[in-house]
């Protein structure tokens, strides 16, 4: 037995201290890739290199990113509220913006405005067709030329949908009214507010991001920093940062605010907490450990299920590459992000073209989605049924001519 399956079998003695941290179905998740691991060596082998790839290639990126977009956040402070009430006529395009911006921050702020009645339909549907949410974030740290066309694609895209909205429909239709009574609910702010596990964390990130760098330009890593325990010292180094993410993503905090009220509306932001910073190294931790989970059982799905199964996924996907596009973009009806998120990893690795990446970062509309299901259903289920027609369009439109 390797070392990578004796590592992964003494992982399993120490499962029960975790399990009043974890909850179920995060605990029956890992307990199964631990078992996986420890009863096969191929797995074993097969996952210690995902996971190290999912670390060394996504998640220090992400990382880095993140911790200057929250960083950014946290110092110049926006007020969308009076931006949007001073600006009626520019409500689409100021929405398509923010919407545009990565991550769902900007989405979530524009989404709270509508609840409050302040804004119009158009606006909605412009900046859900806009957002790509947390998937932005891996397409900036690994392809960011390509990330930065779709943000475009997305902002005009997105623009042209609202004024075509309002233009059909009129600026008040479905403009919501509350009047207090409903039931609210906010997206939750992902956190790790330990600093303990945040310091422990960073140990990994810092080498992971110097090892990364030597990754992303190809270089022989075993012959410039070697081996230990017949396994390469940055595989290791990716292993442990890897496997120290998901034990942070089984610990994260999630914040719901009980209302969407003038207190908590920018809460989505990294402005919450005290310091010049706020609270944007515990939300940098977070989310980047939500997408490093995603992205790592991307990896698996696919490496494990070429192993067991002999299929070709790629192979597969080019067979019905016409169906590709649409799949991608119902994906995109999903609310959240981690589903975007396994998409936007299967377009980094081949699996998917641009055209399935596109459709996708049109339809989806990330974690915004879920504070107008919960208080304006009817709004939120239209929007997004409308956000699907100029996807169609544009996916299908640059598959047709390009791929």
């Amino acid at each position: 037995m390797t070392s990578l399956s004796i590592v992964a079998r003494r992982s399993l003695e120490g499962t029960a201290r975790w399990a009043n941290a974890f909850g179920p179905i995060r605990l029956a998740v890992l307990f199964g890739l631990a078992l996986l691991a420890a009863l096969s060596t191929d797995a074993a082998k097969i996952m210690a290199q995902s996971l190290s790839d999912a670390f060394l290639q996504v998640t220090v990126f992400v990382a880095a990113t993140l911790a200057i977009f929250y960083s950014l956040e946290a110092w110049y402070k926006i007020d969308v509220t009076s931006l949007l009430a001073k600006h009626h006529v520019w409500q689409v395009p100021i929405a398509a913006g923010l919407g545009a911006l990565p991550g769902c921050g900007g989405a979530i702020m524009v989404i709270t405005q509508y609840i409050r009645g302040g804004i119009s339909f158009g606006s909605v549907v412009s900046v859900l067709t806009a957002t790509m949410g947390d998937a932005a974030f891996l397409l900036l740290a690994q392809a960011p030329g390509e990330g930065l066309s779709i943000f475009a694609i997305g902002f005009v895209v997105g623009v042209l949908s609202g004024y075509a909205v309002d233009a059909i429909h009129g600026t008040d239709f479905l403009r919501y009214k509350g009047d207090g009574s409903e039931p609210t609910c906010s997206p939750c702010i992902r956190r790790v507010d330990s600093r303990a596990w945040r310091y422990l964390w960073t140990l990994f990130l810092v080498p992971g991001l110097f090892f990364g760098g030597f990754v992303a330009f190809q270089a022989d890593t075993e012959a410039i920093f070697g081996t230990f325990m017949g396994t390469e010292t940055v595989v290791w180094v990716g292993l442990i940062g890897a496997v120290v993410s998901l034990m942070l993503w089984g610990m994260v905090s999630p914040i719901r605010p009980e209302s969407i009220s003038e207190d908590n509306a920018n809460l989505s932001w990294a402005s919450a907490g005290t310091g010049r910073l706020g609270d944007a190294p515990a939300r940098v931790v977070g989310d980047t450990c939500f997408v490093t989970v995603w992205v790592a059982f991307a990896y698996l799905i696919y490496e494990l299920g070429v192993h067991f199964t002999g299929v070709d996924l790629q192979v597969l996907f080019k067979t019905w590459a016409p169906l590709v596009p649409l799949i991608a973009i119902l994906v995109g009806f999903i609310p959240g992000c981690g589903p975007q998120v396994v998409v936007a990893a299967m377009y980094l690795n081949g699996l998917v073209p641009f055209s399935a990446e596109i459709g996708n970062a049109i339809s989806n509309d990330g974690d915004a989605l879920f504070p107008a299901i919960a208080m304006a259903p009817k709004a939120a289920l239209i929007a997004t049924l409308y956000s699907g027609i100029p996807a169609i369009i544009v996916a299908y439109g640059y598959y047709w001519l390009f791929e």
